[in-house]
């Protein structure tokens, strides 16, 4: 399974969370006519399990919250835990550096000026505000999320925003 590509949300009854690739089905195909009531879509992950040896390995599927979605990373924190979109990272142990990831856009600071020189889009963190130091630049810029920044900041999961708010 190529990690990159997983999801994770959270079951629709359980609340638990299902790690797996996702897909969404509507119920029926869809009408334009306005007088028809909106085809219900529902959220799936598909999930392979494994079964006894030689046998078939099975495919399962799980109705998801699809507000609950978060797209892998690819990349593991300091401990080898795959981290996704929506998680929350503690750095160098210490409990008030905490960042949540992101993907989307977000700038390119000069360390020197402090001033933009450029937007870019992918995969990056944000600085969870906790103590005055962490609402000061250059410490509450958003940095881009790599293999590099995990072990120089000794990234650990600690949460996501579900769950931890």
């Amino acid at each position: 399974m190529n990690e990159r590509f997983l999801m994770k949300a959270k079951h629709i009854e359980t609340g638990n969370w299902i790690k797996g690739y996702y897909y969404k089905m509507a119920e029926t195909t869809y009408c334009p006519i306005r007088d028809v009531p909106l085809i219900p879509v529902h959220h799936y992950i598909l999930y392979e399990t494994m079964t006894d040896l030689r046998l078939s390995n099975r495919m399962l599927q799980y109705e998801v919250d699809p507000d609950t979605l978060c797209q892998c990373t690819g990349i593991k924190d300091k401990n080898g835990k795959m981290i996704f979109e929506n998680d929350i990272l503690m750095g160098h142990g210490n409990n008030k550096d905490l960042v949540k990831i992101v993907f989307g856009e977000f700038n390119v600071v000069c360390m020197e000026t402090f001033k933009t020189i450029d937007r870019v889009i992918g995969w990056h963190y944000e600085v969870i505000p906790t103590d005055g130091l962490s609402k000061c630049e250059p410490f509450n810029l958003s940095m881009p999320f790599t293999d590099m920044y995990v072990s120089e900041c000794e990234f650990e999961f600690v949460g996501n925003i579900f769950d931890n708010p």
